[in-house]
């Protein structure tokens, strides 16, 4: 289940999983949206399927743990710039070309 806070309603809403990455929304399991919890006066919405749950597939899981796999290998095989003086997570302070 994919759970979205409203904070201007008070309200928590879990629906079935959602197919596009949404900054705000959280992906559950079963286990934990059945067992969510939220704040006193807040009200839960659940937006629950009738569609069967889709079958899972170890050649599905597979997949995307090559694709892990392979991206990184890529990102070690990666030089850094030499001219990089200074990193800070994913920002990188370079000095002007000029």
């Amino acid at each position: 289940m994919t759970l979205t806070y409203i904070y201007a309603d008070s309200s928590a809403v879990l629906a079935p999983l959602s197919t596009f990455v949404e900054p705000h929304a959280y992906d559950l399991c079963e286990q934990h949206s059945e067992k969510l919890t939220v704040p006193k006066g807040w009200s839960v919405i659940q937006n629950k399927s009738d569609l069967p749950a889709p079958k899972q597939s170890t050649q599905d899981i597979l997949a995307i743990a090559e694709a892990i796999r392979q991206v990184a290998k890529q990102e070690s095989n990666s030089q850094p710039l030499a001219s990089e003086i200074g990193r800070r997570g994913h920002l990188r302070s370079i000095p002007n070309q000029d």
